[in-house]
């Protein structure tokens, strides 16, 4: 079977000039660059511990959906506005879409929030 790919994201509805920053950077505008690796079909959702990965170093979110049609990356994002405190809303993948190392945007000052939960502080 397969691998099925997610498309990108529609070129009308991102931020325009948005790069992507190293982990815990401010993006700009008030969002921040979060870099996530993914463990997927967890027995609970946690999120915590740090992960080196080719974004840099990266909080861990374990979820229990399986990584299929997109259902993990949702949880991940659920389960990442959760834990910083912000709506789902504010959260928006930004690169990886089919991959277990992730970068979302958030929206609001979550670096020291993040920071902690990646570096065990929390």
């Amino acid at each position: 079977m397969a691998k099925r790919r997610v498309p990108s994201p529609d070129p009308a509805t991102t931020r325009p000039g948005a790069s992507t920053p190293r982990a815990g950077q401010s993006a700009g505008d008030g969002w921040r660059s979060v870099v996530v690796r993914v463990r997927p079909g967890a027995g609970r959702t946690q999120v915590g511990g740090r992960y080196e990965g080719p974004h840099g170093p990266a909080l861990i979110v374990a979820v229990g959906a399986p990584a299929v049609d997109g259902k993990a990356t949702e949880a991940v994002r659920q389960a990442l506005a959760v834990a910083l405190g912000v709506k789902a809303r504010d959260v928006e993948l930004k690169v990886g879409a089919t991959s277990r190392d992730k970068v979302f945007t958030v929206a609001g000052d979550v670096g020291e929030r993040f920071a902690a939960l990646r570096d065990g502080s929390a």
